[in-house]
């Protein structure tokens, strides 16, 4: 059952790798490990959560904590409920994006701490896995509490849109963002002109997965953005902790060049900040926040491995190619369901600019997107790729990226899959082809 401990959360096929009895020696296990004393537990709607919800609550609770219960919830929900409510720590039930038959659990500490296999999980495993623990006087009880009314105000309380009207639309897959769409709705001036699949249903129910990274799944989105004439279209992942934007033309608006508008949007007020990227992203990135006056830094991919650079390095803000958004404004490091989209219309509303014109004003450079590959031996593949490209200035922060004068290369092993993920561009679309060739027939 180890195999389920992945670096950054829990997460299996039902019942056959994950099933209750394991969720409840797990819960009792962050017990053992965090020794919290309250903790917070969410759910998103899947056919294997309300058992192993129950069974994540009887762990704890028979590992001597109290629980507060917030049911259906999003991710974000979550982590903003681990900061504002007087418990240690949070746990999520839920396998995200992926298909109905799987399902996991996310944990952090107070503050939306992340806990993944390097700052702890791999101790909650091991405890779980040998199911010794100790002996507890008493078990804890169980309260229940809503959120997302506090949640909806802090969120609603970002908008600073200077009277301008927006029309949005909408898809959040039947999965956990129908549960951001409130927020969207109480924003001045904000109409939801065309909402997609926006009743909360069991996975597997919409006919397209709940990833906006992958862009197929943002074909109906744009064609109702075209259609009713929306100022943006959104797309929430499953748990609603990534998010995915369409420009007014309809176009798919590339996860990185999201992080430059986010910190456009917000360095005006807080010059001079450092904003992470993940390095994967375009060289575009780095550009545009130093020319915005950010500071710019590079970093892992990982939100366990963002989140601890941010802390150490006080950065504002941090961005993913894969649509994850972390933000340090409210007294703790993580994402924010709907916030990217606020910021995005704030920036539109200051600029008077629409967010095809603030896309299209970033450098433009040619990016071959993430490619994954299945091999025998990452470690070999690296190390034969980085002998062959020795001549190029070399970084080893995660995996190996390899930077010319116009052109580089990152190639990383998976922290979820047994997979290594590419990502090359260069300055023109014939030349980005040609090294993307040459370093294909390198890995096969």
């Amino acid at each position: 059952m180890s195999e389920i401990f992945k670096a950054y959360d829990v997460r299996g096929i039902y019942p056959e790798e994950i099933n209750e009895r394991l969720v409840e020696q797990i819960g009792r296990a962050y017990v053992e490990y965090t020794n919290a004393k309250r903790v917070a537990v969410g759910s998103d709607k899947r056919v294997s959560s309300p058992s192993l919800f129950a069974a994540l609550i009887k762990g704890i609770t028979e590992g001597g904590a109290d629980v507060v219960d917030l049911g259906l919830l999003s991710t974000p929900m979550l982590y903003f409920a681990s900061s504002k409510l007087d418990v240690d720590g949070a746990i999520m039930v839920t396998a995200s994006h992926n298909p109905g038959e799987y399902n996991g659990l996310k944990f952090c500490k107070k503050n939306a701490v992340p806990i993944g296999l390097a700052s702890g999980l791999s101790e909650i495993r091991d405890i779980a896995l040998t199911n010794n623990f100790s002996k507890q006087e008493h078990t804890g009880h169980v309260t229940t509490h809503n959120i997302k009314t506090d949640y909806e105000k802090h969120m609603v309380a970002f908008a600073d849109f200077k009277g301008k009207r927006f029309h949005l639309a909408t898809d959040t897959a039947h999965a956990m963002g129908v549960l951001e769409l409130p927020i969207l709705r109480s924003l001045p001036g904000v109409a939801l002109c065309g909402t997609l699949y926006d009743t909360l249903q069991l996975p597997g129910v919409c006919p397209h997965e709940a990833n906006p990274l992958k862009t197929e799944t943002l074909i109906e989105l744009q064609h109702v953005v075209r259609k009713s004439k929306a100022d943006i279209g959104i797309a929430y992942d499953g748990d609603a902790d990534r998010i995915g934007f369409v420009d007014e033309q309809g176009r798919v608006v590339p996860m990185d060049l999201v992080t430059t508008l986010l910190a456009e949007a917000l360095l005006p007020a807080h010059p001079k900040c450092t904003i992470l990227y993940d390095l994967r992203s375009s060289r575009a990135v780095k550009e545009a926040i130093e020319k915005q006056g950010g500071i710019a830094h590079e970093s892992k991919v990982g939100h366990a491995n963002i989140k601890k650079q941010m802390i150490e390095e006080g950065a504002l803000l941090a961005g993913e190619v894969s649509g994850h958004y972390y933000f340090a404004l409210s007294g703790y490091i993580a994402e924010m369901g709907s916030l990217p989209a606020i910021l995005l219309m704030n920036l539109m509303a200051s600029s008077g600019k629409k967010l095809s014109e603030l896309v299209d004003a970033i450098k433009f450079y040619s990016h071959s997107g993430e490619i994954n590959m299945e091999v025998s031996d990452a470690p070999a593949v690296l190390a034969k790729v980085k002998e062959k490209y020795s001549d190029g200035k070399l970084s080893e922060l995660d995996g190996i990226k390899i930077t010319y004068e116009d052109w580089w290369f990152s190639l990383r092993s998976s922290n979820t899959e047994p997979l290594i993920r590419l990502n090359l561009e260069a300055n023109t679309p014939e030349l980005m082809q040609s090294k993307l060739k040459d370093v294909l027939e390198l890995i096969d």
